[in-house]
């Protein structure tokens, strides 16, 4: 099954038609447009239907501070799905640990400063496809550093992730998400 035919909730039909009624009150939208599309919204059953809806329409993107600090003294610090990545995270544990998956984050800038401070725990960090990123400026006293497949040096156009700081004891991870096999 597509994500195109996915069932839609009652809060993703609201979610659209509040976007229709903010496209109206800008001008984008008649009076009669509007009530068309609210009627087919409030309707609609999968994912296609309301995204025929609004395609035509601007997109918002969210707004993103510039530095968000994540603080945690012994669980995991998980950031996954669709979250915004602010231009600087600064990462700090003593005993937990830190899983960052940036794959399908909204990233609005073209470099984003990670700056970790893990006493007893690792990072883990998921870069979207095509991006790369520099570790040069992190240390980890008595764990691993690995980038595996991901390049370090800057590509026009491509994400540059920094990551800067240091685990005690603990190690860091970067790498592209995991190929699925049974997708289709």
């Amino acid at each position: 099954m597509s994500e195109m035919q996915m069932r839609v909730s009652d809060e993703d039909r609201e979610r659209t038609t509040q976007q229709l009624q903010r496209a109206f009150s800008e001008g984008r939208l008649t009076q009669m447009e509007l009530e068309d599309r609210l009627e087919v919204a409030l309707s609609s059953k999968t994912y296609g239907d309301l995204l025929n809806l609004i395609d035509d329409l601007p997109v918002e993107q969210p707004r993103v501070n510039d530095v968000v600090e994540l603080q945690s003294k012994h669980g995991l610090i998980k950031r996954s799905g669709d979250w915004a990545v602010p231009r600087r995270l600064r990462v700090s544990s003593k005993y937990g640990s830190a899983e960052l998956d940036l794959s399908q984050a909204v990233i609005p800038h073209t470099v984003v400063d990670i700056e970790l401070d893990l006493t007893y725990g690792y990072a883990k960090i998921i870069l979207p496809e095509g991006a790369v990123v520099n570790v040069d400026e992190f240390q980890s006293d008595w764990g691993n550093t690995s980038t595996s497949a991901v390049p370090s040096r800057p590509r026009p156009g491509a994400l540059q992730v920094v990551i800067s700081g240091r685990a005690k004891y603990g190690g860091l991870t970067v790498r592209y998400p995991r190929k699925r096999w049974f997708t289709h």
